[in-house]
């Protein structure tokens, strides 16, 4: 705001830290086509790339009384081409206004995609990195997080997964920074180079404003300059950071909120507990090669842009609205500064390659035999992991016993069921499920051939994988 996803698919206080995408399950499965949850409803709709009306479309948010097509907005009464938005909801944090955004969508290409949206030009780039949307107010007036900041030093932010852009920084002043001394951090937020931290200093350099944005968790860096400081890379998923870690240092909130947050660890997140009320984190995703996949959330409650609104709303605590009835929540804040970005911010997120595998990472004669197996009847995985996306996310959903997994994520979904997981960078973004449950492609292989009693041998087994790590 971040494994990934398969077909369609909010209290107590909604300030946490971002996750996007979708939290991947791997499945290998035959599936039914029963799934019968309804488009959800996201009040003054957000326009997409552009389009005309069409069930949950891609890109695009669903307005009040209306289904949102390819990047298309909803309307009152249904959305025409980049229509006009829908009446606003019940108000909660802020008066509701009748009206929504409206205007057309529209997107650019990868390296920093923008959209339009009322007349305003937003660039996705800048929108996933440095956009805000005005959480401030949560982050700090409510959890005051800008003064436990401004007492940490950057060898303590780095050691909970923080990032810093080495770009961001002069080469001479990068290397002569004292890593031990807080100024060092507060100079490191003037100059943009805390990954997904935005913070406002003042001339005195007091933290008085300080922000999340989606990078925080969906961007990494390279390393190249020490662990933690590098060049940044987009899309990829921070499974250094320890966003409950962080969160509780938070003197507003109280001991039994900690404790959930302490106990969450270090690359795992919990989108819907500050929700629901219960803590089960799942590893943070990846967000690189999402270009015409469906759905992108595990279990499928929606398209990018319903996740990207959820969390900017719920998880981040931006000036945005976000209403699903499907799962109780209705939150308005006004003015709307999540909306009208959606487009852009959509465009940039599709505009991400998968990165490649390594050179030499996997035996390409084991893959090719493993691509055989993994596309043939004995071991059944393209059944569910339709190439070329390798999902039927389009399709269907799955319920959780049909793919052996924990049904506790699930059910605290829309559609208590999962998608299948499209299958991109495999290599890179261990552990696997939905849950993190399995810690190698390999556990992953051993779980369907044992739930599916596919009957594979060692060394079918170990094709697999090598396939699997191709991707």
């Amino acid at each position: 705001m971040g494994h990934f996803s398969a077909t369609r698919h909010f209290s107590r206080a909604g300030y946490f830290l971002p996750v996007i995408a979708a939290f991947g399950t791997f499945v290998i499965a035959a599936c039914d086509d029963d799934d019968d949850s309804t488009a959800p409803t996201i009040t003054a709709g957000s326009a997409g790339r552009g389009g005309s009306a069409g069930s949950a479309g891609r890109g695009g948010s669903a307005g009040q009384g209306g289904s949102a097509g390819r990047g298309g907005s909803a309307g009152s009464s249904g959305a025409g081409s980049g229509g006009t938005s829908g009446s606003a909801g019940t108000a909660s944090d802020a008066s509701a206004g009748s009206g929504g955004s409206s205007g057309s969508g529209g997107s650019a290409g990868s390296g920093g995609s923008s959209g339009t949206d009322g007349g305003t030009q937003f660039d996705g780039k800048e929108v996933f990195r440095n956009d805000t949307f005005g959480d401030e107010r949560y982050w700090t007036d409510q959890l005051r997080l800008h003064e436990v900041i401004q007492t940490v030093n950057p060898t303590t932010a780095l050691s909970v997964g923080l990032k810093v852009d080495s770009e961001m920084v002069p080469a001479n002043v990068l290397a002569s920074a004292d890593l031990n001394a807080p100024a060092t951090t507060v100079a490191l937020l003037k100059l943009g180079a805390v990954v997904g931290v935005k913070a406002e200093v003042d001339a005195s350099d007091k933290i008085v404003k300080l922000g999340v944005t989606c990078a925080l968790c969906h961007s990494d860096v390279d390393n190249s300059v020490k662990p933690g400081i590098g060049k940044r890379r987009d899309g990829f998923a921070n499974r250094d950071l320890d966003p409950g870690k962080i969160i509780a240092l938070s003197p507003a909130l109280t001991a039994a909120q900690k404790a959930d947050l302490n106990s969450w660890g270090k690359g795992r997140y919990d989108a819907r507990w500050n929700q629901d009320g219960i803590s089960k984190p799942l590893p943070i995703p990846p967000i690189y090669g999402l270009k015409d996949v469906p759905l992108e959330i595990s279990t499928g409650d929606g398209p990018i842009s319903y996740w990207n609104a959820y969390v900017a709303v719920t998880q981040m605590g931006g000036m945005g609205q976000f209403v699903d009835p499907r799962i109780g929540v209705n939150v308005i804040r006004q003015p709307d500064l999540v909306t009208p970005k959606l487009p852009a911010l959509y465009a940039y997120q599709v505009s991400i390659p998968k990165p490649a595998p390594p050179s030499g990472s996997f035996d390409a004669a084991a893959a090719a035999r493993g691509k055989t197996l993994f596309e043939g009847a004995k071991a059944k995985c393209s059944s569910c992991h339709v190439p070329p996306l390798y999902t039927d996310a389009a399709d269907r959903l799955h319920k959780p016993a049909e793919v052996g997994q924990d049904p506790a994520q699930a059910e605290r979904s829309a559609t208590k069921r999962y998608r299948t997981t499209p299958l991109r960078a495999l290599w890179q973004h261990a552990p696997y499920f939905h849950d993190g449950s399995a810690a190698t492609l390999a556990a992953v292989v051993d779980h369907y051939d044992s739930h599916m009693t596919l009957g594979l041998t060692a060394a079918e087994k170990t094709d697999l994988v090598e396939y699997l790590k191709s991707l």
